[in-house]
């Protein structure tokens, strides 16, 4: 444990920023999902779930949350599917 204030006061933002991280990425990640799900089952709104999938990605890009190309892969990925249907 840290002694010094400043020190104890920076652990306590770098948890804070962890969980806040955390919770966005996961967010990403179930937009996708929901994605992939809804166009596996024919849904009729992908259109829709799909740019906010991609609006997910480019706000965790934008946060630094994920790489420029990881992003690119994922949305790559999205629009292979979303060609297929």
């Amino acid at each position: 444990m840290p002694v010094i204030k400043s020190a104890i006061e920076r652990m306590k933002t770098n948890e804070i920023v962890r969980k806040r991280n955390a919770s966005e990425k996961n967010e990403m990640r179930s937009a996708i999902k929901r994605f992939e799900k809804a166009s596996a089952d024919g849904a009729k709104d992908v259109e829709k779930i799909y740019r906010d999938a991609i609006d997910a990605i480019d706000h965790s890009k934008s946060k630094g949350l994920i790489k420029t190309n990881s992003a690119n892969r994922k949305k790559s990925h999205l629009a292979k599917i979303k060609n297929t249907l």
